[in-house]
């Protein structure tokens, strides 16, 4: 295989492009991030990966959960807050369901980017003119406009959709603002389990579901009250006790120059931090494949040897040695020693449209260090899956990928028992995980503009999901969901998603319908879905079978 650098995947085909019309202000913005420090640190990027190694033996649960697409106007102290406390609540129900502990990841702090079907899009515009006698007349017309990418890219407003190189920039300091936040918030005690916990269950239109949850809480102040009088009202410890927890970040890396710059090496050996001892295995060969040189002309004339970017080097000694020696090796890896860690999240993401194998972004991944993600759909072969697998982590590091799917309610059975069988063939240790969002999007009955997903559909995905790798013999290690606590001035959820325990309907979407990408779940659906989760754990522990009361009752209406 071709040596890898940071850069490497410039020779490589990219989907999902962004093209700038004036390279100068990109390479001035890239300059200036390859200067700035790095958002998170390998030491906690290592933890990230050893705790995923539990979850990939059934061992811990992932929750990762956020945000479809992040604005730069989110960054702001009630959202943030709104977001932290809803997946630190979820994450609660399911750790006391399950008696796991739960590696939370928050699509947060970078997830400013996001794929589209097409470049273009046709929107309605107000337009103003004049009539015969002078006056002016406002009408609609339609006008094709490009695609909003996402806050790093260009502006939702439709005269704002020429890409601005200067929002990568924007991208960073939002990024680390947020993060900030969040660090602070925990180190203040945000998380702390001993505080009272405020449960209000007036939303669940179904007296017996609501029994149903108010038994669950009491269970679990019961068990918080034991634990502050067994521990004196301590007990907290960097690993998550009673008063912190660990928050890791993730996004979708789909700007590979912004990426690029934000690849840092490092030799400091790391301690990471596992609930348990993770397994080893030994080297394995990674694949082959050919190589097409169809990416920039800097890249392509050989004007730099460094893989940090064509435009600056690094001027460290240290580092200058190591950019001369590029890695053949993957998994962030090298012979001499180096391993490349993206430094913008702990965790990022391949999604279902930039994972081709000889794609740009699948060679970028090979050669982080980080853990990361692979959506898995229906259009995925298993031979395929398999090749990627082989690619982005020839060295079968448990924890290192976990794969995404996000099939659809409807064509889960369909998929999901091939791309389990074709992994459990190889000697590959994955997380498996259920996004059970993307693949049931729809458009809205009464307003065909909007889009929006069923709860119904959500749950089906995440209960069929378990219960098809119980019967493979593997397991389900955590969900992935776009999700948020966001309220109005009234102190009112949004209404994106139709169904679950307050019984949204279709024609209540336009009340409170605020997404500017996609349909998330709001406080309460994300409450159900926790529910839901921890209920099935919970039974999966004890050898029962989960209660017919959650499922029936969680599905709403259509």
């Amino acid at each position: 295989m071709a040596a890898w650098s940071p850069s490497s995947w410039r020779d490589k085909p990219i989907a999902q492009d962004v093209i700038y019309e004036d390279q100068s202000p990109l390479e001035e913005a890239l300059a200036k991030l390859r200067r700035l420090p790095p958002l998170v640190s390998p030491v906690e990027i290592d933890r990230l990966r050893a705790q995923l190694a539990d979850v990939a033996l059934g061992k811990a649960f992932l929750l990762q959960g956020g945000d479809c697409a992040e604005l730069f106007d989110d960054c702001s102290e009630d959202p943030i807050e709104h977001k932290l406390s809803l997946v630190l609540l979820m994450s609660l129900i399911i750790l006391h369901g399950s008696r796991l502990p739960v590696v939370r990841i928050m699509r947060i702090a970078g997830q400013y980017a996001k794929p589209r079907s097409k470049p273009t899009e046709v929107v309605e515009v107000e337009v103003v003119a004049k009539d015969a006698n002078g006056s002016e007349v406002r009408r609609k017309e339609k006008k094709e406009v490009l695609s909003f990418r996402g806050d790093n890219v260009n502006g939702y407003e439709v005269d704002d959709r020429k890409p601005d190189p200067g929002r990568l920039l924007q991208a960073y300091f939002h990024s680390t603002a947020t993060l900030n936040y969040i660090r602070t918030l925990l180190l203040s005690g945000f998380a702390d389990l001993h505080k009272p916990l405020d449960w209000s269950f007036t939303h669940v239109r179904h007296p017996e579901l609501q029994q149903a949850f108010a038994a669950v809480i009491e269970s679990l102040q019961d068990s918080l009250d034991f634990m502050k009088i067994a521990t004196g009202g301590t007990g907290g410890n960097e690993r998550g006790g009673a008063e912190t927890v660990n928050i890791f970040t993730s996004h979708e890396a789909l700007l590979l120059e912004y990426e690029e710059a934000l690849t840092r090496p490092t030799y400091a050996a790391t301690l990471p931090q596992s609930f348990s001892q993770p397994p080893t295995r030994n080297a394995t060969p990674s694949v082959s494949r050919s190589t097409s040189h169809v990416r920039m002309s800097t890249a392509a004339s050989g004007s730099s040897s460094f893989p940090h970017s064509p435009v600056r080097a690094v001027h460290s000694p240290s580092s200058s040695q190591i950019l001369e020696r590029p890695s053949a090796a993957a998994s962030g890896d090298s012979s001499n020693g180096v391993k490349w860690y993206n430094t913008s999240s702990h965790f990022i993401w391949i999604g279902d449209r930039t994972r081709q194998l000889n794609g740009a972004h699948v060679e970028y991944f090979r050669g982080i260090a980080n853990p990361v993600g692979i959506k898995v759909g229906p259009t995925m072969k298993a031979d395929e899956l398999v090749k990627v697998l082989d690619i982005v982590n020839p060295d079968r590091v448990p924890g290192k990928v976990t794969l995404i799917g996000r099939y659809g309610a409807d064509k889960v059975d369909q998929y999901l028992p091939d791309h389990i069988d074709a992994v459990k063939a190889t000697d590959h240790v994955v997380v498996w995980q259920c996004d059970a969002m993307h693949g049931n999007t729809k458009s809205s009955a009464h307003d065909p503009s909007l889009k929006t997903r069923h709860f119904v559909d959500i749950i089906h995905e995440i209960t069929r999901s378990m219960e098809i790798h119980r019967s493979r013999g593997t397991v389900l290690g955590g969900v992935h969901l776009e999700l948020t606590g966001e309220v109005n001035d009234e102190g009112y959820s949004v209404t994106e998603c139709i169904g679950g325990s307050m019984e949204l309907e279709d024609k209540d979407l336009s009340f409170n319908y605020r997404t500017h990408c996609d349909p998330r779940l709001n406080y309460e659906q994300s409450l159900d879905v926790a529910f839901l989760i921890a209920d099935h754990l919970k039974a999966k522990r004890r050898g029962e079978i989960p209660r017919d009361i959650l499922l029936s009752n969680l599905r709403g209406r259509r």
